[in-house]
Order: structure tokens, then C-alpha cells, then sequence
């Protein structure tokens, strides 16, 4: 994926080239103009990421291009350049939201810094303008509940602290989205938000994702790279799925959070960062410091702040406005309009147990919107979508000429789907909750093809 679309406005043909060719092979696309009339005609015909523009060209000024671009409206990003570059034009392009000048002869590593410091600021802006416009809007921060006009509260709060923040909750409970709410609501809003899935990258690469590496420092490494801390350089880094990272990063993450410093991988230059971290997760953390699956001092340094999110069966009042805000972002992106929900149908939405939480709600809401032939959708459409019964039989889990081994298979699942899904997947609080013993419970769920995030003692392919 390109890093952005570049717009290199110079009259020097070798400046051209060497900015051109430079800049591909870092990744962004480039386009050239020698004049300022090619510079109009580009900027008529498509949109840039980000734009360097001369200052004095055979046919016009750079600074009265960049003036003429912003009386039209566009806030085109804008790097200038210049050989004999005046005080004045310096000046007058400041004001008019240069983000920066630049004197030739142009220093290639100094440029690419630049361009990506203020692509970096651009987009982290307009994030954050969207996110705002948003806030209030976001499905899953909807909600007249008590326990959402808590967490609203709580994350107002959270905001204005400095302090790291742990969001714990099920599964598309909305971690990731509290998470951006404190970011665009603190101090931090005008710098980057950048995350990392703790549980999706590789061990071996964590270390270089969070810190970064210099060229050279293990097999691949062709050039440095910056890591997810000094991406997030006066913002936040969002570590989701916190309790899933490795023992040996943990301490290295701790030494972070204590010292405010890092060393890219291969490197022994410290590093001071200045970022904000929310960490998230849906497994118990208490338990797995007393398991030796999570240190304790980093689960005290995270948990400063912390912030529990509802599972959606504990707050059913909010299902009905959910249901209906997620219909109503369905029917447009489907082109349904006029679609409905009647009132049964939304007894029946309320009485599920939606062990995926607001996400699955969402999805099913959507599934409904496609599937359902008719401009309303009512209690049968919803008992077929969910999987049971049309006329809402509770004897829906017979079908003739079905096994009675398969049906048992089939209801046993769901329940242990649920049971799992309640205790953040954690076997042993399942197995007690379920009044089986531990190992039972483990035998039961491989038979399923089910997994949690705990282990069997001595069995490395359970759970």
C-alpha cells in the first residue's frame, strides 16, 4: 500500500528525478510538474496526499500557488523548497500553512523525515476531526443505561488524566473504540493514535514492532524502522489484547512504562518517548498474575486507570436503540430504505444472549437488513436468523430424522460457547461456574473443537 500520493513541483529536471526516484522507492507515489501551469492541471484532475512546491519557477511563485490553493478551499499539506529562499517568502508561506521550508541543495534523509513527520501530523489531525465528529454517534458508545452513562463518565475522566489506562471486557464489547474516545478527548487528540495487536503479531517481531530496529539488526532488516512507541511520539498507543503478550516482553514493556525510553532492536542509541498507552483485554489478568502467565508489576503499572466495559446481556435495556441505530446504518449501506423492526422482533433481539456483545449485534442487525425479503422484520425473521425456530417453539432443537448424539453434540456446544464467552475464556472460572471438574471441562471442549486462553497442567494442546 502507498504511503501517499506526492505532488513535486520544480523547474530543475534533475531535482525532478532525484526527488522522484527517492521517493518511490520509500513507497509513495509521485507525480512531477516543471511549471506552475502542469502543477494546476495536476491538482484539477486528482487529489494529493501532501505537495513540495518550488519557490521560484519560470512561470509563477510557489508561495502565490499555495495562496491560491487555500482561497479555493483546499488544505492541501505544503512543503516548500527554495535555493535563494527570502525571509519574506518564508514568512508569507508560514501564514499560509506551509508546513514547513526547506533551502536547497535539498538533504535527501532530511526530506523524507520531514514529508513523513507531516504526513503523520496530517492524518493523526484528520483522524481525530472524524473521530469528534463521531463522538456521540458510535454504536457501541450508545446507550441510556446505567452502566453506559458510568462508562461515559469513567472516560471523560480517564481523558484528562496523563496516567496509563487498562480497558478490560469481552469480546466486541468496544475496547478499541473506549480507547479512541480517551484519545480524542485528552490532550493528546492533535497527535497519533496508533495500536498494535498484542495476540496478532509473531513473538519474534513484537520486540521490533513496539521499538523498532536499525538496518542490519537480524535477517529482512534492510533499513531502520521506526516502532509502533515512536510512531505514537506525543500521542497514544493502543496494546489490545495486552494479556496475550509474551513473559519476556513484559518486562521489556515495563521497563518502558517506568523510564520513558526505548532502544530499537540491533541498536544502543535510548530513545525518550513521550506517549500515552491504553491497554486492553478480554482475559482476567488477576488470574493470570497468580497463574505466572502476567507480571504483576506491569498488571500494577497498566492498571492505573481502569476501565470494565458491560457485556451487552448485562445492559438489555440498550438493545432496542442499538438495534435500531444499527438498522439504520444497514438500510442505507444496503440501499434498503424504509426497512423496519417490529416491536416483536426487538423482544426477541432483547432476549439473546450475544456472547460476541455489541459486535454481534451489529452483524446481526445487518444479516437481517440483506436477508429479510419484506420491509419489515419481525419475530420469525430474527428466530431464523439466530439459528432457532421460526415459530419460537422452545422444542426447536429436535429435527426429525437427526441423531439424538448429534442434537446433545449441538446443545452442549452452545452452551459451552456461552459459558466460555462469559468468563472471558478462562477454562478453569468455566469448569468451576459449570460445577465440572477442570480437566473434564478440557476434554469436552477439544472433543468440540473449542479453545479458551488457559491451559491443561502438562497439556500443551488443550485450551
Amino acid at each position: 500500500m502507498p504511503r501517499g500520493h506526492v505532488l513535486v513541483l520544480d523547474d530543475e529536471r534533475s531535482i525532478l528525478t532525484t526527488l522522484q526516484k527517492a521517493l518511490t522507492l520509500e513507497g509513495y507515489t509521485v507525480d512531477v510538474a516543471g511549471g506552475i501551469a502542469v502543477a494546476d492541471d495536476k491538482l484539477a484532475k486528482r487529489s494529493y496526499d501532501i505537495a513540495l512546491f518550488d519557490v521560484s519557477l519560470p512561470d509563477g511563485d510557489g508561495v502565490d500557488l499555495l495562496k491560491r490553493l487555500r482561497q479555493s478551499g483546499s488544505d492541501l499539506p505544503v512543503i516548500m523548497m527554495s535555493g535563494h529562499a527570502t525571509i519574506d517568502a518564508a514568512v508569507r508561506a508560514t501564514r499560509l500553512g506551509a508546513l514547513d521550508f526547506l533551502e536547497k541543495p535539498l538533504s535527501t534523509d532530511r526530506l523524507l523525515l520531514v514529508l513523513d513527520n507531516a504526513l503523520r501530523l496530517v492524518r493523526a489531525e484528520a483522524e481525530a476531526k472524524t473521530l469528534r465528529a463521531q463522538a456521540g454517534k458510535l454504536g457501541e458508545l450508545i446507550g441510556d443505561s446505567r452502566a453506559m452513562v458510568d462508562l461515559r463518565d469513567q472516560i471523560a475522566r480517564a481523558a484528562k488524566a496523563a496516567a496509563t489506562v487498562l480497558v478490560t471486557g469481552e469480546r466486541g464489547t468496544g475496547k478499541e473504540l473506549v480507547a479512541r474516545a480517551i484519545h480524542i478527548a485528552s490532550k493528546r487528540a492533535k497527535g497519533p493514535l496508533e495500536k498494535m495487536n498484542c495476540a496478532a503479531v509473531p513473538s519474534e517481531l513484537i520486540e521490533s514492532e513496539l521499538f523498532g530496529h536499525e538496518a542490519g539488526a537480524f535477517t529482512g532488516a534492510t533499513k531502520q524502522r521506526r516502532g509502533k512507541f515512536e510512531r505514537a511520539s506525543g500521542g497514544t498507543l493502543f496494546l489490545d489484547e495486552v494479556g496475550d503478550m509474551p513473559l519476556a516482553m513484559q518486562a521489556k514493556l515495563l521497563r518502558v512504562l517506568q523510564e520513558r525510553e526505548i532502544e530499537r532492536v540491533g541498536g544502543n542509541e535510548t530513545l525518550k518517548v513521550d506517549v500515552r498507552v491504553v491497554a486492553a483485554t478480554n482475559r482476567d489478568l488477576t488470574t493470570a498474575c497468580q497463574n505466572g502467565q502476567f507480571r504483576p508489576d506491569l498488571y500494577d503499572r497498566l492498571n492505573v486507570v481502569p476501565l470494565a466495559l458491560p457485556p451487552l446481556r448485562a445492559r438489555r435495556e440498550d438493545i432496542p436503540l442499538l438495534a435500531r441505530h444499527f438498522l439504520a446504518l444497514a438500510t442505507e449501506a444496503n440501499d434498503r430504505p424504509g426497512m423496519k423492526l417490529s416491536d416483536a422482533g426487538l423482544t426477541v433481539l432483547a432476549g439473546y444472549s450475544y456472547p460476541g456483545n455489541v459486535r454481534e449485534l451489529r452483524n446481526i442487525i445487518e444479516r437481517l437488513v440483506i436477508l429479510t425479503p419484506d420491509d419489515t422484520i419481525d419475530a420469525d425473521d430474527v428466530r431464523l436468523c439466530l439459528g432457532g425456530p421460526a415459530n419460537g417453539s422452545t422444542a426447536g432443537l429436535y429435527r426429525p430424522g437427526v441423531p439424538f448424539r448429534v442434537l446433545s453434540e449441538e446443545a452442549e456446544r452452545t452452551i459451552l460457547e456461552e459459558a466460555l464467552a462469559h468468563h472471558s475464556g478462562q477454562m478453569t472460572a468455566t469448569a468451576r461456574a459449570l460445577g465440572l471438574e477442570r480437566s473434564h471441562l478440557y476434554k469436552k471442549c477439544r472433543a468440540l473443537g473449542l479453545r479458551g486462553t488457559d491451559k491443561a497442567d502438562g497439556d500443551d494442546d488443550a485450551g
